[in-house]
């Protein structure tokens, strides 16, 4: 994936801004932690300032994207993490195990290098209850190819619990989903640029056409206008939280 993210990652940083609800949930999952290791960690989103942390990320693109005062940083991949076992007191891994070519392999190094607890960001894989699958139901192929399931979280740890994540309508944090409630946004380019599933579909423009024409005739709003009465959404978002 790394070559993936240094073909499209640039201008990652300027959509992908931190959302300050989904912020505390990740700190208190942290918890009284101590040492970190974020594991995927871009351009540092959600990256703890407040506890010695080294963040590892294989795209270099990602890496230049990374502000000046963040944790220090070691490019590598999530399957092979260059560091020994308990080295830290937890991994961190925000939004990135889909990206991952084995991730059996990257959730058996992140319990290696965790003596304490493992926190991971990730999604269920949508359905077509959310209403942007209409208009690019190759997603959902792609969510079942490459989304982590039950049975993985389970092979790779004895123990663990889920935290949901909901989705405010106002979410600073442009992920697939953060758009719910403002349908227009993903006619940008730069918002799609910074959702990487758009990289994996062929049937864009088609879906946009149909989006575009949708909300200026008024169907979009027929059809979906309920969601703009919602302050936040549960899309499939959440926390695992796990122990070695």
């Amino acid at each position: 994936m790394a070559e993936v993210y240094d073909a499209i990652g640039i201008g990652y940083r300027d959509y992908r801004t931190p959302d300050p609800r989904i912020q505390a949930l990740i700190t208190e999952a942290l918890a009284d932690t101590g040492s970190v290791l974020n594991v995927g960690a871009g351009t540092g989103s959600y990256e703890p300032l407040d506890r010695p942390t080294i963040a590892v990320e294989p795209s270099s693109v990602m890496i230049e994207q990374r502000s000046a005062g963040l944790n220090p940083v070691v490019r590598a991949y999530a399957e092979a993490l260059p560091f020994a076992d308990n080295s830290f007191d937890t991994t961190l891994a925000l939004l990135t195990v889909h990206h991952w070519p084995d991730r059996l392999a990257g959730l058996a190094e992140l319990r290696r290098v965790a003596s304490r607890s493992v926190v991971i960001f990730t999604h269920d894989g949508f359905t077509d209850n959310f209403w942007l699958m209409e208009y690019f139901p190759e997603i959902l192929g792609v969510d079942d190819r490459i989304m982590p399931t039950h049975a993985e979280f389970e092979a790779a740890f004895s123990c663990y619990e889920e935290v949901r994540v909901p989705v405010p309508a106002d979410c600073s944090d442009g992920f697939m989903a953060a758009y719910w409630r403002r349908p227009e946004r993903y006619l940008e380019q730069g918002v799609r640029n910074a959702i990487s599933s758009f990289s994996m579909i062929e049937r864009v423009e088609e879906g946009l056409t149909r989006l575009r024409d949708d909300l200026e005739s008024g169907s979009w709003q027929a059809r979906y206008g309920d969601v703009l009465d919602k302050e936040s959404c549960d899309l499939g978002y959440k926390l695992v939280i796990a122990h070695p």
